[in-house]
């Protein structure tokens, strides 16, 4: 928790507000990989890209 406070104050401070979006997408394309390969629906998944 205490990355994410950092991560948030420095957004914060620096006004790189452009770099939120960036971040949640790369977080969500990480939580679809590993959803992806710990489960059947992994081949289904992999079609999309």
């Amino acid at each position: 928790m205490e990355f994410l406070s950092d991560l948030w104050l420095f957004l914060k401070e620096r006004k790189k507000w452009w770099l939120l979006p960036v971040i949640v997408v790369l977080l969500l394309l990480g939580v679809l990989l590993i959803f992806a390969e710990s489960s059947a629906v992994g081949s289904f998944i992999y079609t999309l890209f």
